[in-house]
């Protein structure tokens, strides 16, 4: 099976990547729009995601991975969750402004669906984000 690749959004004053650095591992909830829970519940164990902060940073900030298959939300069962650990900080952030700039870009969600929380990326992509935040590793 082919990994996927992924791109996750988070209020850094709600929860941030150090708060996951922290937990080490945690449960990715809260997702609420159609599209983000279909691509939810496409996500598998093994699968590299990258976090991305919201509001005044607009930044990928580091790398996670999904460590459980999506299962009903304990405190909302209609909405599915999925458990995610921490991987790394990225060398350097790598903002929106600066992906927006790139054309490699022009296609992704994240340039077009600014409200998507949960989406899908390319190999391309997560390679590209890597070399642009100077960081040498590579799921």
């Amino acid at each position: 099976m082919d990994t996927c690749y992924w791109l996750v959004k988070t209020e850094p004053q709600e929860y941030s990547y150090e708060d996951l650095e922290k937990r080490v591992r945690d449960v990715w909830d809260g997702v609420k729009n159609p599209v983000a829970l279909k691509n939810l519940q496409d996500m598998r164990p093994g699968d590299p995601v990258f976090i991305y902060h919201t509001g005044n940073e607009k930044a990928i900030i580091g790398v996670a991975r999904v460590v459980s298959l999506p299962y009903p939300d304990p405190s909302n069962g209609a909405l599915p969750v999925v458990e995610l650990a921490s991987v790394y900080r990225l060398s350097r952030p790598v903002t929106l402004s600066e992906i927006k700039q790139d054309p490699t870009f022009e296609e992704w969600e994240l340039v077009h669906q600014p409200r998507l929380s949960v989406m899908p990326l390319t190999q391309n992509y997560w390679d590209k984000i890597h070399a642009m935040s100077g960081n040498g590793h590579k799921e």
